[in-house]
């Protein structure tokens, strides 16, 4: 059981530093021009377009500054790193969020503010330090900055528009985030969420282990029962017909992997608790399949490269087709292993919000649509959780299986 949690333990850390990598913004030499200005008077007004169901499903699945437990909000801490400016770390709640939480702050922080739940950071140099109140009906969606054509948010203060910088992430760009000219290490929801998991997790397996040490001997009782089938059956479904001899050896890692995924899928299928997306988000389910890539290469015995490299009994002129493949596959593995995961979770969550967005599609945006309406939406989503519970289960067994036959694969003795 030690092996367990000690391999639980780190799949945990390894996927926590992903996201906070994920929200690693790059610097650049130069700042863009800052202000811009909108009527003499001041910023002008914002004017609402419709009910936008796909634009409002992104926004409740990505990652943000701030974590809703239904109508309350809690502060999460911002860890933030700007070249010549230095460190500026603070609650998330000095944003003064909207009621909601996850929409906009009322206050700016060192230059950096709340915009759609996303620290933004402004592109002005003489924007004041410190806390400094920003009008309330003064956030702009987008406008067109000064150099190039690219649209990025806006605040309104002192009757003046300042564009703010795009997400950015470890990506570059590749994914639209963009490059920024600060470094963002906070604690966003999805980190706390693999917090909050990796604590429960914890309590179980070590109440789970004292039940063992008490009940030696025993039937298995209670929530004891309910791991010790879950783990036989992957011990012997999994490891054993797939690992052969080796099973022991990889099985700590293979309970790890499936327990945390399903553990973070289950936690983002609460209702009203923040609607987490944990496994939904790439860089979590990279790392772990980074983390697969590792231990199946590293374990990969001498027949597991030749067949990569040298394929004995194959003609040459074969090899110089079949070698590049099978090289390319190292890593198209890993990369089937990330998207598989975060493509099915993220799809399940955009389907359940876009269900509710119906009601309010319908309704034109106003709160109390047909009551036809708001019955069968709420009967679309109560059946799309039904069957995101299965998933859950089944994209960490799945997971969990093409890891076994990977490593399988690699630690294989040469038959003759």
């Amino acid at each position: 059981m030690r092996r367990y949690i000690f391999s639980f333990i780190c799949l945990f850390f390894l996927s926590f530093s992903a996201v906070a990598q994920d929200h690693q913004g790059h610097g650049h030499d130069e700042q863009q021009d800052a202000a811009t200005t909108h009527d003499e008077g001041g910023c002008g007004h914002v004017e609402e377009g419709e009910f936008d169901p796909g634009a409002t499903a992104f926004h409740h699945i990505s990652d943000q500054n701030v974590y809703n437990i239904g109508p309350f909000t809690l502060p999460l801490p911002c860890i933030l790193y700007s070249p010549g400016e230095g460190w500026s770390v603070f609650s998330s709640g000095k944003f003064h969020p909207n009621e909601h939480g996850h929409g906009n702050g009322h206050v700016a922080v060192d230059g950096y503010v709340l915009v759609d739940g996303l620290v933004h950071r402004v592109l002005d140099k003489s924007f004041p330090a410190g806390e400094v109140e920003i009008n309330n009906h003064g956030f702009h969606s987008s406008i067109k900055t000064d150099k190039g054509e690219k649209e990025v948010p806006a605040i309104c203060y002192n009757g003046r528009l300042y564009p703010v910088e795009s997400r950015s992430y470890a990506d570059g760009g590749v994914f639209g985030g963009g490059i920024s000219s600060f470094y963002d290490f906070s604690i966003t929801k999805n980190v706390a969420t693999m917090m909050v998991v990796f604590a429960l997790m914890a309590w179980l397996f070590f109440s789970v282990a004292k039940r063992y040490k008490e009940r030696k001997g025993l039937a298995p009782k209670g929530v004891q029962s309910f791991i010790e089938t879950i783990f036989i059956f992957i011990q012997d479904e999994v490891a054993k017909p797939f690992l052969g001899h080796h099973w022991e050896k990889f099985l700590p890692f293979l309970m790890s992997l499936f327990f945390f995924i399903l553990g973070l899928n289950l936690f983002g299928q609460i209702p009203f608790f923040g609607g987490s997306n944990a496994t939904g988000n790439i860089a979590v389910t990279m790392v772990l399949a980074l983390i697969t890539f590792i231990v199946v290469n590293i374990n990969g015995n001498k027949n597991y490269w030749e067949h990569i490299f040298w394929m004995p009994g194959v003609p040459a002129w074969v090899k110089t087709i079949l070698t590049p493949v099978e090289f390319l596959g190292l890593f198209i593995k890993p990369i089937t292993l990330t998207l598989r995961l975060f493509a099915n979770i993220t799809a399940g969550h955009m389907v359940m919000v876009i269900f509710v967005g119906l009601i309010f599609m319908f309704g034109k945006g106003e709160m109390a649509p047909s009551l036809g309406t708001s019955i069968g939406s709420a009967l679309l989503a109560v059946f799309m959780m039904a069957i995101e519970l299965l998933v859950a289960f089944i994209q960490a067994f799945v997971f969990t299986i093409l890891t076994a036959s990977y490593i399988g694969a690699a630690t294989e003795e040469a038959h003759h």
